[in-house]
């Protein structure tokens, strides 16, 4: 049946372009097929492959997909061999799945089916654990590949999954080169994602955010659709909002000609999203559509990533967009005053440690203009940090363990830099844009960031003292002097208070006639509750507040 079959070879997702089989896996299989059918949960499915499903459900232009779950994971990392020989039989009918889906045959015949492999974790970590695209070429797939697009689409391919099958075997202490049996790719490319949980940038990531080691990563693998394909395909991220500042505008980065590798990695100088609309506006119309109906649906804001092939729009991952401190509460203010989350949602979305940031000492415009103009490029971060600029993720490291500040100048960053990241104040790139690695990586981490600032910036900083300022994605020469700021300085957070003073249990305020609270330490908010206080009196009221919130919250979880 070839009904609903778009140039891609992918079937729509509208009812009449289905396939009228079922999947082939049942909806409590370790193995499901990501149908819009499947009822398991985001622990399970991971955010990958339950944003998947949610798409799908929704009739979003989504390649098929089958999953393979967390709790396999987790199994995987106790009993490797074991348990890749107990669902290697259902894996082997998803991919029978993709191939009725698609009408394509997996890794041979004149329109191959090649797919990509992905981890899925229920707490995003991004560019942590390892990816596979392109996979299930070889010499005869290359020359299919060729004859329905270009030699050089077929060589580029097959180029971008050598290198990537040489990182992951290269991890898993395999041989380099990819078998020849499509199925042997796959299998060591689902382990090489499933054995990345465990990578010295995944475990360094978790433990920054106090997350434990338990537990493992889900598995999607997805039939391919190629942004290299040609002049009128392409790859993008886009967010429905601005992360950056919080600004209520669609706000992305479009790469024609391009995957969607490329975009995230930050290796290569991305175009804005509106350059979509100038080369093909029903292709943007059509993505401003989806991202305005998954907002809707996630109640958040949400970080698209997609690819168009030969004109045609295909969605591939969306989640809850990681957000600056700044976007954060602006962003969480936004949604409530819409209704799309209510007041306790609202103190749900911002921590105590983003209003920290806030309130970090700001840099001001004379003294700002007055220091010498070093590098510029795209804000990517808000803040402000000091220090000696690090090239070297070793020697970036060994400065912070003596105590130096610490800004990480590189070409781009990739997920092996994330401890040079994280003994950082700053990150300051070369190349990349706002959904690069080192830009989305920052955002999540809380520190400033400038991205994209040209070529030989890293040459031209190294050693040098400067100051990072992420919100006009400058960098200034010196260790420029800062000031402090509270929180009545900032609209956004007093009207974060009022909405706390309504919901908190705890009540906190800047002077009055109450019991003060000598900081905001769990422990002193636990006590001032246990004694029976309903208001305090706090130097910051909105952290005390929310940190009242998410100990309640937390008690609440927990019985």
């Amino acid at each position: 049946m070839t009904r609903g079959v778009p140039r891609s070879g992918v079937r729509d997702n509208s009812p009449a372009g289905r396939s009228p089989t079922t999947a082939s896996a049942s909806p409590s299989s370790p193995v499901p097929v990501l149908d819009g059918t499947a009822t398991l949960a985001r622990e399970v499915l991971g955010n990958k492959g339950y944003g998947i499903e949610m798409m799908r459900r929704h009739g979003l232009p989504v390649p098929p997909a089958f999953g393979i779950t967390a709790d396999v994971g987790a199994r995987y990392l106790a009993e490797p061999e074991a348990t890749m020989q107990a669902i290697w039989g259902e894996v082997l009918d998803g991919v029978r799945w993709l191939e009725d889906e698609t009408s394509r045959t997996f890794g041979r015949g004149p329109r191959p089916l090649l797919v990509s492999v992905r981890s899925s974790a229920a707490r995003s970590m991004p560019g942590m654990m390892d990816t596979v695209l392109d996979l299930g070429v070889d010499d005869a797939v290359e020359q299919a590949l060729a004859a329905v697009g270009t030699a050089e689409f077929a060589r580029d391919t097959r180029h971008r999954f050598d290198r990537m099958y040489r990182r992951i075997a290269a991890a898993l202490g395999r041989a380099p080169s990819p078998p020849a049996d499509p199925y042997a790719q796959l299998r060591v490319a689902i382990e090489a994602v499933f054995a990345s949980w465990n990578s010295p940038r995944a475990m360094a990531y978790r433990a920054h955010h106090g997350l434990g080691d338990h537990g493992g990563t889900a598995v999607v693998v997805q039939s391919m659709v190629f942004g290299n394909m040609g002049s009128n395909s392409g790859a993008g991220v886009l967010f429905s909002r601005n992360p950056i500042t919080g600004t209520d505008e669609r706000f992305g980065e479009w790469l024609p000609g391009g995957q969607g590798d490329d975009v995230v990695s930050g290796t290569v100088n991305v175009k804005p999203i509106t350059a979509l609309y100038d080369q093909q506006p029903a292709v943007y119309d059509e993505l401003m559509a989806a991202a305005r109906t998954l907002e809707r649906l996630g109640s958040d804001v949400q970080e698209i990533e997609f690819t168009v092939e030969a004109g045609k729009l295909w969605l591939l991952q969306t989640r809850a967009a990681e957000r600056s401190a700044q976007a954060a509460v602006r962003l969480a203010l936004q949604l409530r005053r819409e209704g799309l989350i209510d007041d306790a949602e609202a103190l749900r979305r911002v921590t105590p440690a983003q209003v920290e940031t806030l309130l970090l000492p700001s840099l001001q415009p004379e003294i700002r203009l007055a220091a010498p103009l070093l590098a510029q490029g795209l804000p990517a971060s808000p803040g402000v940090a000091s220090g000696r600029a690090y090239t070297d993720i070793d020697d970036a490291i060994d400065a912070a363990d003596r105590g130096e500040d610490v800004i990480l100048v590189r070409n781009h960053t990739s997920p092996e830099d994330v401890h040079g990241m994280l003994a950082a104040r700053g990150i300051v790139t070369e190349v990349g844009g706002a959904s690069s690695h080192a830009a989305v990586v920052s955002r999540e981490l809380g520190k400033v960031a400038v991205v994209g600032c040209g070529r030989g910036i890293t040459e031209s900083l190294a050693g040098e003292l400067v100051t990072v300022d992420g919100g006009e994605g400058e960098v200034r020469q010196g260790i420029l002097e800062l000031s402090a700021w509270s929180e009545n300085d900032t609209p956004e957070l007093r009207e974060l208070a009022d909405v706390a003073r309504r919901i908190s249990p705890l009540r906190a305020h800047a002077n009055g006639d109450y019991p003060r609270l000598e900081d905001n330490s769990d422990a002193a908010v636990r006590g001032a509750l246990a004694d029976g206080h309903t208001d305090v009196v706090s130097a910051t009221p909105v952290i005390t507040m929310l940190t009242a919130v998410q100990l309640a919250d937390n008690q609440v979880s927990t019985r």
